[in-house]
C-alpha cells in the first residue's frame, strides 16, 4: 500500500508519497483546480490509484475539503486527520524541521502507522451550513473586538466604533436568519432540528452545531462524538506519587465545546435529567462546575441519540440512564 500525505496551505498543498517507511516522492501543487488536474497527473503518473494509494491530511480550516472532496469523488480513500495527531506523532519521532515538505511526509507516516479511518464527506448542504457558521463565529468575534475598544475610543474614533458595531450585529442578524432559512429549505434537516429541539436546552444555536458537527453517522458511536467534542474525561495519575485531578480532554472541536456551555445551564433550569444528573454529582462531593461539564457531555449524549433513533427526547429514559 502507498501512502500520500498532503500538508494544505491557502495557496498551494505539498504532497510525499510514501512506501514502506521510505519517502518515494514530493511535489507541490497550487490549491486550484488546475493544481487538482496536476495532482491527479502526478499520481496517474506514478500509477497511484483508488487501489494501491490512501491519502492523508489534515483538518486544517476550510482548506482541506476541495482537495480532500475532489480525491474521494475519483473513489481514493481519504483520511482527514486531527492536527494535534500529527504534532504529537512528528515529537513522538523526535523531529525537528518544520517546513512543509516535512509535514507532509510526516502526514504520509502517520497513516502508514496508524491507518486512519475514512473520512465520509459531508452532504452538500452540512457543508454550506458550515461556511455560514464559520462566518458567523468570525463577524461575532470582530464584534466582540469593536465592543472592547468602545471603552477606550473617544470623539470621532468612538462615533466610528458605534458604527462599525452597528453594521456587524446586522450582519449577525442577517447570517443567523440565513441559517434558519437554510435548514428550513431541507427536510432532512429541518426534521432533524425539530428532533434536536425536543431536548430541554437546545435551542437555533446548538442546534445549528450539530446538524453540522453532530451528525450520527459521523462516528461509529457516541463514545467517539464525546471525544469529538473534547469533551472526554483525561485522568493524570500514576504509581502513588502522582495523581492529579481529572478534567476534560479538550483535544477535540473547541467552538462546538463553548457552543454547549450556556445551553448546558439552561438545561439544568428547565431538564429534569440534567437536574439529577447535578444532585447526583454534588451528592459525591464533585465541584458545581463540574457538575455542568457533566450535563454538558450528557447533553452530547442526547442529541447523538435523538439523531441515530430518529426519535424525540423522552425525559423518562433520559433520567433512567442518569
Amino acid at each position: 500500500m502507498n501512502y500520500i500525505g498532503i500538508d494544505i496551505a491557502k495557496n498551494k498543498f505539498d504532497l510525499a508519497w510514501v512506501l514502506a517507511g521510505k519517502c518515494k516522492k514530493t511535489k507541490v501543487c497550487p490549491n486550484t483546480e488546475a493544481g487538482f488536474k496536476d495532482l491527479f497527473e502526478w499520481l496517474r503518473k506514478n500509477k497511484l490509484t483508488a487501489n494501491n494509494c490512501h491519502v492523508a491530511m489534515e483538518a486544517t480550516s476550510q482548506y482541506y475539503e476541495a482537495v480532500a472532496l475532489a480525491l474521494v469523488d475519483a473513489g481514493y480513500v481519504v483520511s482527514v486527520v486531527n492536527p494535534l495527531q500529527i504534532k504529537h506523532f512528528g515529537m513522538s519521532l523526535l523531529k525537528r524541521q518544520k517546513t512543509d515538505r516535512a509535514d507532509a511526509e510526516l502526514i504520509a507516516r502517520f497513516c502508514e502507522v496508524n491507518q486512519p479511518q475514512p473520512w465520509n464527506a459531508p452532504a452538500r448542504e452540512v457543508r454550506h451550513l458550515q461556511r455560514l457558521l464559520a462566518r458567523l463565529e468570525a463577524v461575532q468575534a470582530m464584534s466582540v473586538q469593536e465592543k472592547n475598544r468602545l471603552y477606550v475610543s473617544v470623539g470621532e474614533a468612538r462615533d466610528s466604533v458605534i458604527r462599525m458595531i452597528a453594521t456587524l450585529d446586522e450582519e449577525i442578524r442577517r447570517l443567523q436568519q440565513q441559517i434558519r432559512d437554510h435548514i428550513d429549505r431541507h427536510p432532512d434537516l429541518r426534521e432533524q432540528d425539530e428532533l434536536l429541539k425536543s431536548i430541554p436546552g437546545v435551542g437555533d444555536s446548538v442546534s445549528s452545531y450539530a446538524l453540522a458537527w453532530l451528525r450520527a453517522e459521523r462516528f461509529a458511536d457516541v463514545r467517539e462524538a464525546v471525544a469529538f467534542t473534547g469533551l472526554s474525561p483525561s485522568h493524570h495519575q500514576s504509581g502513588d506519587s502522582v495523581n492529579g485531578k481529572s478534567c476534560i480532554s479538550k483535544l477535540g472541536h473547541g467552538r462546538l465545546r463553548k457552543a454547549l456551555y450556556m445551553p448546558a445551564l439552561t438545561a439544568l433550569q428547565h431538564n429534569a435529567a440534567a437536574k439529577a444528573l447535578r444532585e447526583r454529582m454534588i451528592e459525591a462531593g464533585k465541584h458545581k462546575k463540574m457538575a455542568v461539564i457533566a450535563v454538558m457531555r450528557k447533553m452530547v449524549h442526547w442529541i447523538y441519540g435523538v439523531l441515530k433513533s430518529g426519535k424525540p427526547f423522552d425525559v423518562n429514559l433520559a433520567l433512567a440512564k442518569v
